[in-house]
C-alpha cells in the first residue's frame, strides 16, 4: 500500500494566512513531508505573503515560499486530520479535525528581525515536537 496515501493532513490556521501560518506550512515541508502533509489557510487571505517573513525564511532555510505557497481560504485546502492554530487572539477558523492544538504564538508583523526569529524558532521546536509525535506509532 502507498505510505503516501496515509500520510495525515495538518493545517495551520491563522486569520490572514500571511505570516506565522505560511512559515509552519513551509517548515512542515521542509522538516517533515515524510511524516504529514502540510497545509496553511485562513478566515481572510492577503494578497502576498509578508515580506519579512520570506526574506527570513530564505537566509535561514534557503525556502522560497513565494514560489511555492500562497495565501489561501479555509474551503481551498483538502479535508485535514490535524488543525494547528497560531494564536490568532480573536476566534480563531474552525475546520474539522481528528486532533487540535494552538501554538499561541505572537503576530511577529511590523515587528524587527530578533522577534520574527523567535517565532521562526519556536515554530521549528513545535514542528520537530508535532512531527515526532505524529511519527510515534500508538
Amino acid at each position: 500500500m502507498n505510505k503516501e496515501i496515509n500520510k495525515p493532513k495538518v493545517a495551520f490556521i491563522c486569520v490572514h494566512n500571511s505570516c506565522r501560518s505560511q512559515i509552519a506550512e513551509a517548515l512542515g515541508r521542509h522538516l517533515a513531508a515524510d511524516v504529514f502533509e502540510s497545509y496553511s489557510a485562513g478566515t481572510e487571505t492577503k494578497p502576498k505573503i509578508n515580506q519579512d517573513a520570506v526574506r527570513l525564511m530564505k537566509q535561514l532555510y534557503g525556502i522560497d515560499m513565494e514560489k511555492t505557497q500562497r495565501s489561501k481560504l479555509l474551503s481551498e485546502i483538502p479535508l485535514v486530520d490535524i488543525v494547528i492554530t497560531m494564536g490568532c487572539n480573536v476566534q480563531c477558523p474552525f475546520l474539522p479535525c481528528k486532533h487540535r492544538e494552538d501554538w499561541g504564538l505572537d503576530d511577529p508583523t511590523g515587528k524587527g528581525d530578533e522577534e520574527f526569529i523567535a517565532v521562526i524558532q519556536q515554530i521549528e521546536n513545535n514542528m520537530l515536537s508535532l512531527r515526532e509525535r505524529v511519527n510515534t506509532p500508538k
